[in-house]
């Protein structure tokens, strides 16, 4: 497993209802939005929680990970000793983060001193507990460091939670600009709407790269405290596409409050959206990106892409045995024919583009194999083949629940008719398609 998930969250102790005491109304739509994260948390069932805090141990050249047993904290400097934590922590991935770090002369890992819960680790915990008790977390200090240590520290975090074959999810806690209103904590500055402004435009497109490119002079006039535990969250994802989703906003505190997720799109589905769009518009072959996974460089496989508009299909081709030199190649060439060489479709238009939900199946090497027996529809691909024809039908069909029903179809599609023998192979895919978009059937 990986990081499944990622959330910008902001920290207002006010919306402890234990804190408030009624007054957490005047930012409500925060505290709903948190419930709403705090479902989709509790669903997710992630091993770890790591929560990056402005408001933890912070130095200024060098960022805190939690290395003790247990941490604890409670809400008493805030008027509610009764709301208390005691949190296991991951000391295995915790270890796994600062090896990393040391291995690369990075600035990071344990102190001796004993750390108790802050309030920017304590609110997500909150909302988190109300629905999934049994979680172990680690907590992230922050650092004077420029912004790109951030992002490579993210990028140290990622390595060590694959090393650790984790289900992880990053928290980001952080308020916005504290400079919104003259009655808010710092009073009122242009640069505070300004920074809210641009922030909310970069973290709802999930813009990362745009997070080390801000001023360092607007980030010190606005106040802002969420900035730098952003930018480490980016590190996180490395560059890989991820969905986000914008719940809310507010400013009645004179504080900004926003509130985001983050999901991984999936990286052989986004390969061949991007190699279908960049054709589609510029009619000629995306250039194979740099940032994906090792597979799709080192290894080959045959690829089927299959393109649905509002669930009909629209296009699917594929190859059964590699032809290009690496996965990354068979899916860009293969998603382009299924957009634009498919016989029973005209060629995909750009104004189709934003309606089209896209699949691949990577398929294992074909084996031969004897009778009718050996096959699973909802398991097993089939071949059929009779000297030059061949005919195949993917595995785990809508509406497909039988061997027979596998073999009539990609006889069809051969053009083999009922008193032609056959030859039967059999195989299987990794199917992978957006989380996001609809499940529909693959012809």
């Amino acid at each position: 497993m990986s990081i499944i998930a990622s959330f910008a969250l902001p920290h207002p102790p006010l919306i402890v209802a234990e804190v408030g005491r009624g007054r957490e109304i005047e930012i409500q739509k925060t505290i709903d939005s948190y419930e709403k994260i705090a479902n989709e948390i509790s669903k997710l069932k992630p091993e770890t929680i790591i929560i990056s805090s402005p408001h933890t141990q912070c130095f200024k050249d060098y960022f805190y990970i939690s290395s003790k047993e247990r941490m604890t904290g409670s809400f008493q400097n805030f008027g509610a000793s009764s709301v208390s934590f005691d949190e296991k922590i991951d000391l295995e991935l915790a270890t796994e983060i600062k090896r990393i770090a040391q291995e690369n002369n990075f600035p990071a890992g344990f102190i001796e001193k004993e750390i108790m819960l802050d309030h920017g680790t304590m609110v997500p915990l909150y909302f988190i507990h109300k629905k999934l008790k049994e979680v172990k977390i680690i907590v992230i200090g922050l650092s004077a460091l420029p912004l790109k240590d951030h992002f490579q520290f993210g990028q140290i975090i990622k390595k060590a939670i694959d090393n650790t074959n984790r289900k992880v999810i990053f928290i980001a806690s952080g308020d916005l600009s504290h400079k919104l209103q003259e009655y808010g904590p710092y009073g009122f500055t242009e640069e505070g709407p300004i920074y809210e402004e641009k922030i909310i435009h970069t973290m709802t497109k999930a813009n990362f790269d745009e997070l080390l490119e801000y001023d360092a002079k607007l980030l010190s006039d606005c106040a802002e405290c969420g900035h730098p535990s952003f930018t480490i969250m980016s590190g996180v994802w490395n560059h890989k596409k991820v969905k986000p989703t914008f719940y809310s906003h507010e400013d009645k505190t004179g504080v900004g409050y926003g509130i985001w997720s983050y999901y991984p799109e999936d990286e052989y589905v986004n390969l061949a959206k991007e190699s279908i769009e960049y054709f589609v518009k510029k009619q000629t072959h995306l250039p194979i990106p740099k940032f994906l996974s090792k597979e799709f460089y080192e290894q080959k496989r045959g690829v089927f892409v299959s393109i649905h508009k509002r669930g009909e299909l629209r296009g699917c081709i594929g190859t059964i045995l590699p032809i290009r030199k690496n996965i990354a190649e068979e899916i860009i060439e293969n998603a382009i024919s299924a957009a634009t060489k498919d016989p029973r479709f005209p060629e995909i238009r750009e104004e189709e583009l934003p309606d089209l939900e896209i699949k691949v199946d990577i398929l294992t090497t074909p084996e031969r194999i004897e009778n009718i027996d050996q096959l699973n529809p909802k398991k097993y691909g089939v071949i059929v083949s009779n000297s030059w024809k061949k005919g195949l039908l993917l595995p785990d069909l809508e509406g497909i629940d039988r061997a027979e029903e596998q073999i009539s179809i990609a006889r069809k599609k051969a053009g083999i008719t009922d008193s032609e023998t056959i030859k039967l192979e059999r195989f299987e895919v990794i199917r992978h398609e957006s989380p996001f978009q609809k499940k529909e059937e693959v012809i």
